[in-house]
């Protein structure tokens, strides 16, 4: 057995599981589960009818580079939303989702054989990045997230014989699990940095496309580039329509970036096996070429955080992120841990929320997701109101208790 498999952690869930396993939930009330990011909105009818129209697709491999139309769809979307031009032909890749894709390139670009070999990752993450990691042979290593800044990661501290070992870093913008939104300097300050040290970025940018605000849509890192003068070298960014158009269970998002750096992926992925079926790539080309089904999606969200983050914040320490659909907050004003609020929450009133401290890991001294919780919004308004109901008043509850 491939020995590197002995160094991956429990997955968040798995660790959600056990500590729910001698816990009975509130039988007075349903279950409400802002556990899972996984969207729950539906599916938009124009997607679906896409599927049914080209089953005749399945008659035929599909190739791992996509087809022309699904290529062109992506880099006219690239075009409208962040005004840069990318070669469809050697600058785009469809693959089955982000998830994959995060994982697969690691073993793409890093060279295992290099036993300082390091892959930068923030601090809370998600799990990919650290898995990815270690099975491409590289130590992971964790920059914390700063709560003065919004929690976006505190690149600065990370020492320069770190940088220097570097060979991939991996950000997330909006991040999972902040909402946090790397600015034009943060990208600056990336750029030269890897421009210095010889490292690729791969810019994972599921929620891209879920804010708040219609006129200033999250800053994404190819946009960062073409506004700072730079082209695509040692430049990959990621995407999906799993969030954007509520279909995580079809499998379909982009790599986009880096000619040469793409032509490897490529080559890799050939022998890995990922090609999308062509069902799905029909299906894709309608959802990317279609916004007005994306705008009614941030409008649920945007009324969901609007409403709910301030209940929440009149018992506990939260705001608004820049984007994304979580809520990162910090329970530490319960008195309890964040093990400590996920149990008894759904021990007393059936809502499961996911420690903070199963996101992030032990580095330089703190884990910066202990003491926090992460609230996923992915359920109807009345279901999410309810939901922040009940956490008002188990927080209300724990505050009587310790007045009395």
């Amino acid at each position: 057995m491939n020995p590197l498999l002995e160094k991956l952690h429990p997955y968040p869930f798995e660790k959600l599981r056990a500590l729910f396993a001698h816990v009975t939930p509130s039988a007075a009330h349903k279950a409400i589960s802002f556990g899972i990011g996984e969207p729950r909105h539906p599916t938009p009818a124009l997607i679906k009818e896409a599927i049914v129209a080209s089953l005749d697709g399945l008659a035929s491999y599909p190739a791992t580079a996509g087809s022309e139309a699904l290529r062109k769809a992506i880099a006219a979307w690239l075009r409208k939303r962040y005004d840069v031009e990318v070669d469809p032909v050697t600058e785009i890749l469809p693959v089955a989702g982000s998830r994959e894709a995060l994982f697969a390139l690691a073993q793409t670009v890093v060279d295992g054989s290099r036993p300082d070999a390091v892959v930068l990752c923030p601090n809370p993450f998600y799990q990919i990045y650290e898995g990815a990691a270690l099975l491409a042979g590289a130590t992971p290593w964790f920059a914390n997230s700063d709560p003065a800044r919004n929690f976006a990661c505190d690149y600065a501290a990370v020492p320069d014989e770190v940088w220097a070992r570097t060979q991939l870093l991996y950000v997330c913008s909006p991040g999972n699990p902040t909402g946090a939104v790397l600015t034009l300097d943060d990208w600056r300050e990336l750029f030269a940095l890897s421009d210095r040290h010889g490292f690729v970025i791969a810019s994972d940018e599921c929620y891209s496309e879920i804010y708040f605000d219609e006129g200033a849509p999250p800053l994404g890192a190819l946009e960062a580039a073409r506004r700072l003068g730079r082209d695509w070298t040692r430049l990959i960014v990621l995407s999906s329509l799993s969030k954007r158009s509520n279909v995580p269970g079809m499998r379909s998002g982009f790599v986009a970036g880096d000619a040469a750096l793409m032509k490897r992926f490529l080559l890799y992925r050939t022998y890995h096996g990922c090609a999308l079926s062509p069902v799905t790539q029909s299906a894709s080309i309608a959802a990317w070429g279609d916004e007005a089904h994306v705008i009614e999606n941030r409008t649920m969200y945007a009324e969901k955080f609007r409403t709910v983050t301030p209940m929440l914040a009149s018992v506990l320490d939260v705001r608004l992120p820049d984007a994304a659909f979580y809520l990162w907050v910090d329970v530490r004003r319960s008195g309890l841990g964040d093990e400590g609020f996920a149990s008894r929450l759904y021990a007393e009133y059936n809502v499961t929320v996911l420690p903070g401290s199963y996101l992030a890991r032990d580095a330089h001294g703190t884990n910066p997701g202990s003491g926090f919780v992460r609230i996923a919004l992915v359920a109807s308004v009345a279901e999410c109101v309810e939901g922040a109901q009940r956490i008002v008043a188990f927080c209300e509850g724990l505050a009587q208790t310790r007045a009395a």
